[in-house]
């Protein structure tokens, strides 16, 4: 199976987000915390230089934090930090403006020194249905920012006052041009990043079962009754199209929603 989606308008959005970077004074750079590696947009992170980050891996509820910890040393450093976060949680957003103005405490220090109280502006980024817009209307208090449970649905940069004298601006979610790893792009397609329409889902939950197995051989005895391929799990759900044969596009469907879902359990499903 070989994933390649860069729709025109990613292309439009990241010629857009270089222009929008220059006047930024921070990043949200928001990861599915079920996949934070493979959300990172290397084209992002050339645009993204010498900007303070705030990465917020977000969807916490879904992942396994104890793989994750050992992982998340690369989002703290220099210049940037992450937290946890579920951004469906009402409230779960009031550590980010804290940490916005500590990344940022250099120029908050220069311009109250002068007795002004400077507006931070930060971009909120990141790939494709990672719950970006959700995370800004979490922040506003209120929906403001469109939302759906699949990619593609913010079309256009939207800027939103969020108290603190910050403003955040939330953009379309991106890919890059050429996803060469196809480990990558199948992790991605797993977490709904990348369109089910432009993909086979049959083949897109054969390989997810495989990386299941791999990961979480457990899941795959509590959830499907050690049902280990599409076949078996189908048999067990009575999947069954007309005529008696087995309903695999069902059964890839109902695998792939019980992974998006969290009916799998809290799971890290990249390496």
């Amino acid at each position: 199976m070989k994933i390649n989606w860069f729709p025109g308008h990613m292309k439009k959005t990241l010629d857009e987000l270089k222009k929008d970077l220059e006047k930024a004074d921070a990043i949200i750079y928001v990861l599915d915390a079920r996949a934070p590696k493979s959300c990172i947009n290397p084209e992002l992170d050339k645009l993204t230089q010498n900007k303070p980050i705030l990465f917020v891996l977000n969807k916490i509820d879904l992942s396994d934090v104890e793989r994750l910890e050992k992982v998340v040393s690369k989002f703290k450093g220099e210049g940037k930090d992450f937290v946890y976060l579920n951004a469906t949680e009402s409230g779960a957003t009031n550590i980010i403006c804290n940490k916005i103005k500590s990344l940022c405490k250099q120029k908050v220090k220069k311009f109250e020194e002068k007795g002004i109280k400077p507006v931070l502006r930060v971009l909120v980024v990141g790939v494709p249905n990672c719950g970006k817009s959700t995370l800004v209307n979490n922040l506003c208090k209120k929906a403001k920012a469109v939302t759906g449970d699949r990619p593609g649905v913010t079309k256009n940069k939207q800027w939103f006052s969020i108290g603190n004298n910050i403003e955040v601006c939330d953009t379309p979610g991106t890919l890059y041009p050429n996803l060469a790893n196809q480990e990558i792009a199948k992790t991605l397609a797993f977490i709904g990043s990348i369109k089910d329409e432009i993909v086979d889902e049959v083949d897109l939950a054969r390989e997810f079962l495989i990386r299941l197995k791999k990961l979480y051989p457990n899941v795959l005895e509590t959830r499907y009754k050690n049902a280990s391929n599409l076949e078996e799990i189908a048999k067990v759900r009575a999947f069954l199209a007309t005529g008696g044969d087995l309903d695999l596009e069902r059964t890839a469907k109902a695998v792939l929603t019980d992974f998006r879902s969290g009916k799998l359990g809290s799971l890290l499903i990249e390496e």
